[in-house]
């Protein structure tokens, strides 16, 4: 059956825009990966052409003058204990508002909530303060409390999600045969809410490895520098020195974990997403 002209051009109304819109999205990465092989004559000389080698000496620099691989550590560290910190913050929270009636318990949930609006700006300065009289400012460990503790009403409002749709009979039943309630929500409760959770973990593992601006407010020495620190660093000093090839290596190798990580697990996400925004 021919398609009429009036559906050929409303695929072509939908298409068109997209496959611009993905051009104008990949084509800077791909630049930039191009730009990471190349020379600083070849920069200059062709910054649109293809290298004429791969050099790999720019990721060299990178990993060893400008100290890559200690904010690649770092970054990692606060990426993994602020996760999870949350988890283990987030998990029993959302079960007790979800599913232990107590006063207040709604109204503790719209606080969560409500904090998802508020930005996160405006808790800058009283946190640097409150860092600093705990000895935790310019500390990896603080910096990954603060991005935990910013991201449990995120967690929470998705996590509250699914547990909402498990059925209490399992719970009776586990309580029935002696289960206690902490038994209950990590024996049973949990491994029902994963999709859940790994939906959780991976944003917000995204999240703290990408974040810049508490890292720059409450971090203060080179060596406890994060992956997006230490790229502004290069950037500053790429304007003096011209290594922006140095500069091009340093962000693949800050995009790469997440292109892999989103790449790996897009379906899981998206479903999680879908699931929790249904069952809510």
């Amino acid at each position: 059956m021919k398609r009429s002209v009036g559906q050929l051009l409303g695929r072509a109304g939908i298409r068109i825009p997209l496959i611009l819109w993905t051009i104008a999205v990949l084509y800077p990465i791909f630049w930039m990966f191009l730009g990471s092989f190349k020379s600083n004559a070849e920069i200059y000389r062709n910054p649109w052409g293809w290298p004429d080698t791969l050099n790999f000496s720019n990721y060299v620099q990178a990993w060893t003058n400008y100290n890559i691989d200690v904010s690649v550590w770092n970054s990692l560290l606060v990426t993994v204990i602020g996760a999870a910190l949350t988890l283990i913050l987030a998990i029993p929270t959302a079960y007790a508002i979800e599913r232990i009636n107590f006063r207040g318990s709604r109204v503790l949930f719209t606080l969560y909530i409500s904090a998802m609006m508020i930005p996160m700006v405006l808790g800058w300065i009283p946190l640097f303060f409150l860092l600093a009289q705990l000895n935790l400012l310019d500390n990896i460990f603080g910096l990954a409390i603060v991005y935990a503790v910013s991201q449990l009403p995120f967690s929470i409002f998705v996590l509250t999600s699914f547990m909402s749709t498990i059925p209490k009979s399992l719970e009776e039943s586990a309580a029935i045969d002696g289960l206690s309630p902490y038994g209950i929500l990590f024996k049973i409760v949990t491994p029902l809410t994963m999709s859940g959770i790994i939906t959780v973990t991976i944003m917000n593992c995204i999240q703290f490895w990408n974040e810049y601006f508490m890292a720059l407010i409450f971090l203060q020495t080179n060596t406890n520098y994060t992956l997006a620190l230490a790229i502004d660093y290069i950037s500053n000093e790429a304007q003096y020195t011209n290594a922006w090839g140095t500069l091009f290596a340093s962000l693949v190798i800050a995009i790469v974990p997440v292109i892999v990580l989103y790449s790996i697990f897009q379906r899981r996400i998206a479903k999680g997403m879908t699931e929790g925004a249904i069952k809510g």
